[in-house]
């Protein structure tokens, strides 16, 4: 089955297909906003520019369709299969590889699916993607407050054995 239109009405249309600011990530996005999460968009220095970067929570979120992504609830065309299979698997290996940069770098790393944003579903998406954030902040927390009494205890222990060293008479 050959395309309905031309190969320059196809390519018009297929430039119109939107990279940010989709209505799934408006759904997030305002989520987000309405329970005091604040957060950057389309985050250019990191790897596979995440959609929304949450930095306070160490957490980066992609948002993605199903198609353009290959999750499992998406098919094919049915027509250039080829080309198609082709393409949606690079995306996926490129989502692997952006996913394992960003962890290697410190990063907490979120998709969210298009799918997973449907009316039915939409607010256990919601919520655990809250949870996760709460989740992952008081981690961090709990991280920094480890780092932070351990370097106070090797503080503490060095200031005991200058004080003990110079307290303890010298043999001579």
């Amino acid at each position: 089955m050959s395309d309905i239109f031309d190969k320059q009405e196809r390519s018009k249309i297929m430039s119109h297909i939107r990279s940010k600011d989709t209505k799934p990530e408006w759904i997030v996005r305002r989520f987000l906003f309405s329970h005091g999460y604040r957060y950057r968009k389309n985050c250019k220095i990191l790897p596979g520019t995440p959609d929304i970067v949450l930095r306070k929570y160490g957490v980066v979120i992609f948002i993605h369709g199903c198609f353009w992504h290959g999750h499992e609830d998406s098919h094919l065309p049915s027509t250039n299969v080829e080309f198609w299979r082709k393409k949606i698997e690079r995306n996926k290996e490129r989502d692997a590889e952006n996913k394992a940069r960003l962890k290697a770098m410190g990063w907490y790393v979120m998709t969210v699916w298009e799918c997973q944003l449907k009316p039915a579903v939409r607010q256990d998406t919601l919520n655990g993607i809250k949870y996760l954030l709460d989740k992952t902040y008081l981690e961090r927390i709990e991280q920094k407050a480890d780092k932070r009494s351990l370097r106070n205890n090797r503080k503490n222990g060095m200031q005991e054995s200058v004080t003990a060293d110079a307290a303890s008479p010298i043999p001579q």
